[in-house]
């Protein structure tokens, strides 16, 4: 698979500078990196990958099952490891597409300019990586956020939701209420409206007693003004008895007419009186009705005034329920505005487990190759173990045979030795003669002319 991040030229400080910031503990220099040695690029491998967490905790005990394979495992303890260290570094810049191709020189005897492009592509990957992980670590908090912000919504939208039922409950008996004190108002404007009607002819007819009263009071005067002048006449009456007796005897029959009709006048005056009496009576008791007609009246109109209060708390009541639709209008419009958000965190998890789907199919894809490599490394490892053991064996062989020969080579040496001691002696001997005969015969040459 591709990756997406570059291969920059970095500078050995620059490398430095990365080593030092992924932890490795060891002072790296720049010399160390112009010369460097087997065990440094070994050791900074080794932390790279384990800063991959590409090294397992079995790998040790693969390297220990690997070397019982082997007839002499002592001769191959430092093999087996640097064997598995080249697989893994193949694996992974091959993964990362690395336009170097590492070999087991590089691990054996590093060069300058390889080990640089080696190390920048594993710490560009390592900084790659650091991103992308800081990334979704921010991202996997973000979500947390959004998902703790979409409980407490969800929550609130709950206490929303049962606070509209509460306010639906209430509305509805509040409805029932007012349709209670309407009709109750109803019926007081109607017992008002008789009651009013009732005293209005109450007062009609107290208006007519009152007229009858004065009338009877004008009669009561008259008739005692009679009585008076009745009383007059009868002392004028008695003076003259006693001046004329025929006199007196026409005035005694007239008195006596005159009685009879005060007798008849007194009669009505007092049909009269019992009139007036009945009539106050009658007063009186419509004095009482209207005085409980009155406290009926005080009565109805506390209960008026209790109506208006009460219509004054139905209107606020009214205003209240057309608050609580406001707000109800207000919550249903945050309730959607709340559930846009709710949708947008909803699809925003989507992406990113979509994309952590990704990246784990990536990885796992990537994680497969390395399995296949590594699988077809450890087979090809496996034969080339089987060709090293019979290679060994064959080497073996081989040096029992040069062991052997070379021991008769020394045999031979010595007898070729001994014998080139007796011919080095006899050729003296051989060349001394030779020389005492040439020194009889030598003859001096001649002399030029």
């Amino acid at each position: 698979m591709a990756s997406s991040f570059k291969y920059p030229d970095i500078t050995r400080s620059e490398i430095i500078g990365y080593l030092a910031h992924f932890g490795f503990a060891s002072n790296v220099t720049e010399q160390d990196l112009l010369n460097p040695t087997r065990e440094l690029v070994e050791n900074i491998y080794t932390h790279l990958l384990n800063y991959l967490d590409l090294i397992q905790e079995d790998d040790e005990q693969a390297d220990f099952a690997a070397l019982e394979v082997f007839h002499n495992p002592d001769l191959h303890v430092s093999t087996v490891p640097v064997m598995n260290l080249l697989h893994k570094m193949r694996g992974l810049l091959a993964a990362i597409d690395c336009p170097g191709q590492f070999t087991l020189w590089d691990l054996i005897k590093p060069d300058p300019d390889r080990t640089k492009l080696f190390l920048g592509s594993l710490l560009n990957f390592c900084t790659h990586r650091t991103i992308k992980m800081d990334e979704l670590t921010s991202l996997a908090g973000e979500l947390d956020v959004f998902v703790e912000q979409k409980q407490a919504l969800e929550e609130k939208l709950s206490q929303l939701n049962a606070e509209i039922t509460q306010c639906n409950e209430l509305r509805a008996r509040e409805a029932l209420l007012v349709q209670e004190e309407e009709a109750k108002v109803k019926e007081l404007k109607q017992t008002i409206a008789g009651l009013n009607n009732h005293q209005v002819s109450l007062k009609s007819e107290t208006r007519k007693m009152k007229e009858r009263a004065q009338e009877l009071d004008e009669l009561t005067s008259n008739v005692e003004f009679e009585l008076v002048q009745s009383a007059q006449e009868n002392a004028h009456l008695r003076y003259k008895i006693v001046q004329s007796p025929d006199k007196l005897q026409r005035a005694l029959e007239e008195k006596k007419s005159h009685q009879v009709e005060a007798k008849n006048t007194e009669r009505a005056a007092m049909q009269a009186f019992q009139d007036k009496n009945a009539t106050l009576e009658l007063y009186t008791k419509a004095l009482k009705k209207m005085s409980k007609s009155l406290e009926q009246m005080k009565a109805i109109q506390e209960q008026a005034n209790s109506v208006k209060s009460v219509e004054k708390e139905i209107k606020a009541l009214k205003c209240k329920l057309g608050e609580d639709e406001m707000l109800d209008k207000s919550l249903d419009a945050k309730l959607v505005e709340k559930q846009g958000k709710a949708d947008q965190l909803d699809e925003m998890k989507k992406k990113v487990e979509i994309e952590c789907i990704l990246a784990r199919e990536e990885a796992t894809k990537e994680l497969n190759n390395v399995k296949s490599q590594v699988e077809s490394t450890r087979n090809g490892l496996l034969l080339r173990k089987k060709q090293v053991e019979t290679v060994i064996a064959e080497g073996d062989a081989v040096n029992a045979k040069i062991i052997s020969v070379g021991e008769n080579a020394e045999s031979q040496c010595q007898q070729l030795k001994l014998k080139h001691e007796e011919v080095a002696k006899e050729f003296m001997m051989y060349s001394n003669k030779v020389g005492d005969v040439l020194k009889r015969y030598r003859v001096d040459p001649p002399t030029q002319q």
